[in-house]
């Protein structure tokens, strides 16, 4: 069985719900108090032994690209003014035998089209992809950590879901499954996006972590254009079903989806609330909005 040392990000979305915010600075770049979300989904998947980083980027996201290279003016001005414990933290955003890999998405034709652009550096190997939207709060293991256990177990694809609302399926793409031996791993018979709730096979939602077998790539390059005249990744894995087993796993963890306003206020209040170095002041805070 081949490792999982690969992860993609597909980041070249436009953020439209964030805007003005995100005219000139990518969503992925909005700040969970002091760390922007595609740190935190690039953490969790070096926590899962990642060690190559794919970043399916647009025009728009050079700042992602900056984040995450080396910064020598930056270092040098923290080192001059002694401000040691903020250079490390820049130094070790990317640690030693982790590569970045940037592709550039041409056109905005979807989740699936995005993962297809990575083919070439993907070949034919197992990988990880990670939507920064959702945010995943499980301690120090991590979801996708969680994700590639459960590939290795069985050998086969693993996509996250969640129990949602039956009124909110139409925001997702839902699975339909028999249960395993394992109670929180389920065997994917369909895959629907997007239904309607009185159409919808079941409650369980897709959510932003998948590890996948390297023919989801040749189920991509067949798959039509679908919702939204985008490549869908659902699409694509419901075709995978008529090649080889798909199993859907019910995570461990807090998932905050960061793509919408709601959530992503959550988020920096949990995360706030976290902080050792606010935690105490920002708890008081709060208490007197009450």
């Amino acid at each position: 069985m081949k490792k999982v040392t690969k992860a993609v990000f597909p980041v070249a979305g436009l953020g439209t719900r964030f805007l003005p915010a995100t005219k000139a600075n990518p969503k992925e770049m909005l700040p969970i108090v002091d760390k922007p979300l595609i740190q935190y989904a690039v953490e969790e998947a070096i926590a899962a032994g990642i060690t190559e980083l794919v970043f399916i980027t647009g025009r728009t996201k050079r700042s992602i690209t900056d984040h995450f290279d080396k910064a020598y003016e930056l270092e040098t001005e923290l080192e001059k003014h002694g401000k040691l414990e903020r250079l490390e933290v820049v130094r070790n955003i990317i640690p030693e035998g982790v590569t970045c890999i940037y592709i550039r998405q041409a056109e905005p034709l979807g989740l699936g089209h995005a993962v297809l652009c990575a083919k070439p550096v993907i070949g034919d190997q197992p990988f990880v992809v990670i939507l920064p939207d959702d945010l995943i709060d499980d301690g120090s293991r991590g979801v996708t950590n969680q994700l590639v256990d459960k590939f290795h177990q069985e050998n086969n694809s693993v996509i996250a879901v969640e129990n949602v609302p039956r009124e909110d399926t139409s925001k997702y793409g839902i699975v339909e499954t028999s249960v395993t031996a394992d109670k929180s791993l389920f065997k994917i018979n369909s895959i629907v996006e997007k239904p309607n709730p009185d159409e919808s096979p079941s409650t369980l939602g897709v959510v932003g972590r998948y590890v996948l077998s390297p023919e989801i790539f040749y189920c991509l390059e067949d798959t039509a254009r679908g919702a939204g005249n985008e490549i869908q990744l659902t699409d694509a894995i419901s075709l995978l079903l008529g090649k080889e087993s798909v199993y859907a796993y019910e995570f461990e963890g807090t998932r905050y989806d960061c793509g919408s306003k709601i959530g992503y206020m959550q988020a920096s209040v949990e995360y706030a609330l976290k902080d050792k170095d606010i935690k105490e002041e920002f708890k008081s805070y709060l208490e007197k909005l009450n």
